[in-house]
């Protein structure tokens, strides 16, 4: 019974969390760029206006995939509020970015193709360093369970800081920031097509819209993990972890998919790598 309460709230204020945060991510982007910027509350006002409008779509089939990608979302968050499987949680995640990739393939439009590939080489390029840190935390803790990755004696961070700033490069690709936005961008002036969202629309378009809001969440769910012995340390890594985000997002200007490739997987690899055999020599072989 414990668990349907928590499955209920987590459905319900996640996405408000997430609207919130993207709200606020707006505000201070304005204020970087010297404008006044729209009210924290107009990404709700935005979704409102999505769901009210009528339902046009190229293709039937990408219905389902906007679906699949909210719901894929959904479960992956209240999963990790129920400290399930993080390795688990992470191919939800996937299944997620697949839904989205296969809607916007689903369609003729070229630009729409051009975001999907994009996107999908945002998915190599992240995916190993993903990996890396879920079996470093592994090796740690010696669970792939939240619940026992909890028990940990001491803050994730102090045994694992290179996987943590290769996260935190990732986290980057995952939001689709600059200089990373490479399948679509939240910034208008980034491009005039919406790469991999620009055949979606109206209450679809709304769909992964709040998707997105509950992917966010578990992306800083995820950074939370490594502090999660100090709930001040926590927050506070959160807060300074999305606001470097922002200031990066408003700092660079894009890259292209052969530089983001050869970064992520030389740097931010690199760094997981690093990090992986230092705790597979101290847990596993000490």
């Amino acid at each position: 019974m414990k668990e349907i309460w928590i499955t209920l709230a987590t459905v319900i204020v996640a996405p408000l969390v997430g609207g919130v945060i993207t709200g606020i991510d707006r505000k201070i982007t304005a204020r970087m760029q010297n404008r006044f910027g729209p009210p924290i509350l107009q990404p709700f006002y935005d979704l409102s206006k999505l769901f009210s409008k009528e339902t046009i779509v190229v293709s039937n089939t990408q219905i389902l995939y906007a679906f699949l990608f909210l719901v894929f979302n959904i479960v992956a968050v209240v999963m990790f509020v129920l400290k399930m499987d993080l390795l688990l949680i992470l191919f939800i995640l996937a299944f997620a970015t697949t839904a989205l990739i296969l809607g916007a393939m689903a369609t003729n439009s070229p630009y729409s193709r051009i975001g999907a590939h994009r996107e999908l080489i945002s998915v190599l390029a992240y995916e190993p360093v993903l990996i890396a840190m879920i079996v470093a935390i592994y090796f740690v803790t010696g669970s792939f369970n939240i619940e026992d990755i909890l028990k940990h004696n001491s803050l994730l961070i102090l045994d694992l800081p290179f996987i943590f700033v290769a996260f935190s490069y990732v986290l980057t690709i995952k939001l689709r920031k600059s200089p990373f936005d490479l399948s679509t961008s939240h910034h208008g002036h980034q491009e005039l097509v919406k790469g991999i969202t620009t055949e979606f629309s109206g209450p679809v378009l709304g769909l992964i819209e709040l998707g997105h809001w509950y992917e966010l969440v578990l992306l800083l769910l995820f950074v939370w993990l490594f502090f999660a012995k100090n709930i001040f340390v926590a927050i506070t890594a959160i807060l300074i972890c999305y606001f470097l985000e922002i200031v990066i997002d408003n700092i660079s200007a894009r890259l292209t998919w052969k530089i983001m490739l050869q970064l992520t997987w030389s740097v931010a690899f690199g760094f997981a790598l690093v990090n992986l055999i230092w705790v597979y020599i101290k847990y596993r072989l000490l």
